[in-house]
């Protein structure tokens, strides 16, 4: 029988090379992430197959499992070795080989497998490697599946079968752009885009297809480099934004795209070369698809702009959104169960469900939506188009740093300190509190539509923090010093990332 997985082994010795490493930690809400090989060896991986085949099977669904990796230095060893733990839990695995997340899941469909496990850490950086797993396409697992995964995993409670099978699916990545150009609406002006890839897995397929469009690109740091030399491969990174906006002003293009290290997300810089936050993305978007398709309705993350339930012109066309827990997993499984067009996360995972898409988060679809938007306002900018929005003051998402064993604890403290001051009727940064959101972290409101949300990363060492205010710059600032402020109680807390 393999052995149980260790929480912790020394490398550099016989044991770490003769046992398997499982770090509890790495399973997340969603996914998997972990550091290699600090916190999971080769035989850990393995065992990690063995287990999510072992849960497939008492899930009783058909065992074809779509699979691939992305692009870094050790991700195609991971993707072996969890290919050998999944063919002897006796799942068959059709791998389509170095891929985007959003190919896996296409893989799904095309290759009718219910179950899907990509290798990837998404944008995390260097050194990280994790998986997205499913069994429900289009959903991937959420916390009651990780738990179990969990469970199977760390106990060793393997079940070997009989029936594993494998083999590889060539030139899968044109029959997934060829699909996405097939959905796609033929354009009516040539528009010059920037595609920033961080040298990451989109390199590979992002410009292509924007070409094959009929856009004309200028590429951006899309060679091959698993060492991410210029930025990680993360379109909330202010460096990679900077670096598009910087690319845009100097060449004069229409707009600007950055796709994250495995191409589920993409992050927009209009032709002024602004910044223009995902959820803002998302509200324009709605608008524009909202026109197209008659009483849509939207799911959006718990960190994105109230603009969505406060748009004069998405209200008067009685579109209706519902706001979610942030996380992929949540927000596609919301979409799927509300039948809702779309989903739109401040992250930059977009959700498009039919007939726009199969309901999985894909940063090229969500390329071509941007585009598409721009072609059907030939007389308009996208700074314009942003402009026609109602003016609000956000912030990036910013991460302080919180050891996974203590963050939630953290929020949790956060949440009680915020609902005393309601309940006492103390201000916060200065306004009255009017309301709390605790369907994911706690999302604090004030008098003025100013806002705060403190919650715990589902994939990381860290808390995460947003600030929106409608009234003024000051005002965000104001109520940013004041969330922090609270969270400064806490000593567990480190340094931001980025701030405002």
């Amino acid at each position: 029988m393999f052995p149980q997985p260790h929480a912790a082994l020394t490398p550099n010795t016989f044991a770490f090379e003769a046992l398997p490493l499982v770090a509890p930690t790495g399973f997340r809400e969603y996914d998997a992430r972990w550091l290699f090989p600090k916190d999971l060896n080769l035989m850990g991986v393995q065992a990690l197959g063995l287990g999510l085949g072992t849960l497939v099977h008492e899930l009783g669904v058909r065992p074809d499992i779509v699979t691939g990796h992305d692009f870094r230095a050790y991700s195609a060893a991971i993707k072996l070795a969890l290919i050998a733990g999944m063919q002897a839990a006796g799942l068959r695995v059709h791998d389509i080989g170095l891929c985007l997340s959003p190919m896996a899941y296409f893989g799904q469909f095309a290759l009718d497998c219910p179950c899907v496990a990509m290798v990837t850490a998404s944008h995390n950086d260097n050194g990280w490697t994790g998986v997205k797993m499913g069994a429900e396409r289009p959903m991937t697992f959420g916390p009651a599946e990780m738990g179990r995964l969990k469970e199977i995993v760390l106990s060793g409670a393997f079940q070997y079968r009989d029936g594993g099978a494998y083999r590889f699916v060539p030139g899968f990545a044109t029959t997934y752009l060829d699909d996405l150009l097939s959905r796609a609406r033929p354009l009516t002006r040539r528009l010059k885009v920037v595609a920033a890839c961080g040298n990451g897995t989109a390199g590979a397929f992002a410009p292509g297809l924007l070409e094959r469009l009929g856009c004309e690109v200028v590429p951006l740091d899309v060679e091959a480099d698993a060492t991410f030399p210029r930025y990680n491969p993360n379109p909330e990174d202010m460096a990679m934004l900077h670096a598009i906006a910087d690319t845009v002003k100097a060449t004069g293009a229409d707009v600007g795209l950055g796709f994250d290290g495995d191409g589920d997300r993409c992050g927009v810089v209009d032709e002024q070369g602004h910044e223009i936050f995902a959820d803002k993305v998302g509200v324009m978007l709605a608008r524009d698809l909202s026109l197209q398709h008659p009483n849509a309705r939207f799911v959006v993350d718990v960190k994105s702009t109230g603009l969505f339930a406060s748009d004069p012109e998405l209200m008067a066309r009685g579109v209706e959104t519902d706001y979610w827990k942030t996380g992929h997993s949540y927000i596609k499984r919301r979409v799927n169960e509300l039948n809702a067009l779309a989903g739109f996360e401040k992250s930059g995972h977009f959700f498009f469900n039919a007939p726009v898409g199969r309901g999985y988060d894909d940063g090229l679809l969500t390329a071509i939506a941007v585009i598409e938007m721009l072609d059907r306002n030939p007389g308009k900018s996208l700074s314009q188009l942003y402009a026609a929005l109602p003016t609000t003051f956000g912030s990036p998402t910013m991460s302080p740093h919180c050891a996974d064993e203590e963050k939630y604890g953290v929020v949790e403290r956060v949440t009680a300190r915020f609902r005393e001051m309601h309940e006492r009727g103390e201000a916060l940064g200065g306004a009255a509190i009017t309301g709390l959101v605790t369907v994911n972290g706690v999302r604090v409101s004030t008098q003025d539509g100013t806002w705060g949300l403190v919650r715990a990363s589902s994939n990381k060492p860290e808390l995460v923090v947003v600030v929106e205010s409608p009234v003024s710059r000051a005002r965000l600032e104001e109520m940013f010093r004041a969330v922090d402020g609270v969270l400064r109680e806490n000593p567990q807390v480190g340094a931001y990332n980025q701030t405002i």
